[in-house]
């Protein structure tokens, strides 16, 4: 019989491997998205693991597992995120020379950060896919060993090892999710999981915007989409890897996708109630847990995968967050301009219990009839609820009020 291409041998080796390399993380329970989901729920926090995502597992497991020729001749990947950092900090651990290839737009933070792992960085091409070749064309002209983010046998059984913290952390649980892009960290959980303890539920969640492991599974055969948009870009993959999708077809229950703003959703729950700050990947597999999208376990554990996101996102998806559970309301009204009428809608909104937070008052435009002035406000509320009643009792007063 042909020895299958990743075994749970090569996950424990994986794990010895990553002693004193890598962190074991918190297998968290979480009474709030408990209570929400109707089951226990289970963060496996690797937004804790060093360089802040679970991706240093498998690259510093590839790393290890080089000849001393070839861990001479250095490593070399392309990315614009946390496989960058990853490689870096793997490559830094071992003693080897690393070079990144990333975009010229990456962003200047996870540029800095790279290099502050011990990476060299070369910033090369518009995208990813021109970062790519030229990192290719390094690779060829230097024989440095390529890296890649997910397609190795290796950097697989490197992410299993997230599998077996979670089965000796917790020996009872029913299920395992996990988010993905490429699928190799699902790919690897799911080895470990299915041999080690195959009663166990293995699911896959990717974003609607970038479904290819989706379609891939549904259709039996590779599927490249043609473009991705998605808020969890360290999943955003057009197409998955050839051995990730042969291991997640055999071994993985199900995978499902869920909807952007779900995902924005969890990730603006988990900062406002468990103070976790969490990029759109890593809460992509919660997501689709408190939406309802697995079967129902008793317990499960959801791989919050990584938590390097910038301040400047953060702030939309609080904003948008806020918008969308009635928390911040924008309204526009108009009154007629004489003294004393802004007052008197203050003092209507004071008297219902929202806050104002911004407020225009313009009294000329193409619109407005002459003698009266447009109000537009900003408002702090409760929830929908809250919101609807303002609305509701400011028309009750004799406002036109509409909300924007």
């Amino acid at each position: 019989m042909m020895k299958e291409f990743v075994t749970i041998e090569d996950v424990l080796q994986a794990q010895r491997n990553l002693q004193g390399l890598v962190t074991c993380t918190p297998l968290d329970y979480s009474t709030t998205f408990s209570k929400l989901a109707g089951c226990d729920v289970f963060l496996k926090l690797e937004i804790m693991q060093k360089t802040g995502s679970f991706k240093v597992r498998g690259s510093a497991n590839c790393i290890a597992n080089l000849s001393e020729e070839a861990r001479a001749r250095g490593v070399i990947t392309a990315s614009a995120g946390n496989h960058a950092q990853g490689v870096a900090m793997g490559a830094t651990r071992l003693g080897v020379k690393s070079t990144v290839v990333m975009p010229e737009n990456a962003p200047l933070t996870k540029v800095e950060a790279t290099r502050g792992y011990g990476a060299e960085v070369v910033l090369y091409g518009a995208n990813y896919d021109e970062a790519y070749a030229h990192a290719c064309n390094i690779q060829a002209a230097e024989k440095q060993t390529f890296i890649h983010a997910f397609d190795d046998r290796d950097v697989i059984a490197g992410q299993g090892t997230i599998a077996l913290e979670i089965l000796k952390q917790n020996p009872h649980i029913k299920a395992i999710a996990a988010p993905i892009g490429g699928g190799g960290l699902l790919a690897g959980i799911a080895v470990a999981v299915k041999q080690l303890a195959p009663h166990v539920q293995v699911y896959g969640v990717q974003s609607s915007g970038a479904p290819s492991m989706f379609l891939s599974v549904n259709e039996g055969r590779i599927v490249e989409t043609a473009n991705v948009n998605t808020i969890a870009d360290g999943i955003a993959v057009r197409r998955p890897g050839d051995l990730t999708f042969d291991l997640i077809n055999k071994y993985v229950d199900d995978v499902v996708v869920v909807k952007d703003e779900d995902i924005t959703e969890t990730m603006l729950m988990m900062l406002e109630r468990c103070k976790l700050v969490v990029e759109g990947a890593g809460a992509t597999a919660l997501a689709a847990v408190l939406h309802g999208l697995l079967p129902h376990n008793d317990s499960i554990a959801s791989v919050i995968s990584g938590g390097n996101i910038g301040v400047n996102l953060i702030s939309k998806i609080i904003e948008n967050g806020l918008i969308r559970s009635g928390r911040r309301v924008r309204l526009v009204t108009d009154l007629v301009d004489r003294p004393g009428e802004l007052l008197k809608l203050v003092t209507h909104i004071s008297e219902l219990r929202a806050n104002i937070i911004y407020v225009f008052h313009e009294h000329a435009g193409r619109n407005l009839p002459i003698g009266h002035t447009k109000i537009e406000m900003d408002l702090e509320t409760r929830d929908n609820e809250h919101a609807k009643n303002i609305i509701f009792n400011l028309r009750k007063a004799g406002y036109r009020v509409e909300l924007i």
